[in-house]
């Protein structure tokens, strides 16, 4: 055993005295210029700036018809006009009464949307909203105001054009 601890002793120290010796491979640096030269107006040398990195080629134009646009949503959002529903014997049940025959029974307003509550001749209620639809000429609710409802019915004329009328109902007042 001592034999090997004195042989592994020697390889470190071999090891050591080439590292010492081979491994520093600096080359040696020139002495750093007189004063009295730099005082009297030599210029240093200046080392040139060397980079691996290439400056990137850009094209002038790049042309991007047939390529697809990463940022563009895949859905399309179309905003489509409501077309005048078509004037056919199924109707709602609100629809079976002229508007005129409706009763006003209460209005709320205030909130996002404001709705109102009618009654028909024949006692059921129904609570309409912007846009609903009631009254047998295609009536669509336009306005619920705190006072009044407004409907706008939508017939045909015997020359076939299609004419407004604006129908009021308004809240009974409280006696």
């Amino acid at each position: 055993m001592p034999r090997k601890n004195k042989m592994i002793k020697a390889v470190g120290a071999v090891a050591i005295l080439m590292i010492a010796v081979f491994g520093c491979g600096k080359k040696d640096v020139p002495p750093p210029p007189d004063a009295a030269k730099t005082a009297a107006g030599a210029k240093l040398p200046v080392q040139a700036l060397s980079s691996s990195a290439k400056a990137p080629v850009i094209p002038e134009r790049y042309d991007f018809t047939g390529k697809k646009d990463p940022f563009r949503s895949y859905v399309v959002v179309t905003k489509a006009k409501l077309p005048l529903p078509p004037i056919s014997d199924k109707h709602l049940p609100i629809q079976q009464y002229e508007v005129n025959q409706f009763k006003v029974l209460g209005i709320i307003t205030g909130l996002a949307e404001n709705r109102a509550m009618v009654l028909d001749p024949t006692g059921k209620s129904y609570v309409i909203k912007d846009g609903s639809l009631i009254g047998p000429h295609n009536g669509r609710v336009t306005k619920i105001m705190p006072t009044f409802i407004e409907v706008t019915e939508q017939y045909r004329e015997d020359s076939g054009k299609i004419m407004n009328r604006v129908v009021k109902l308004t809240l009974p007042r409280k006696e």
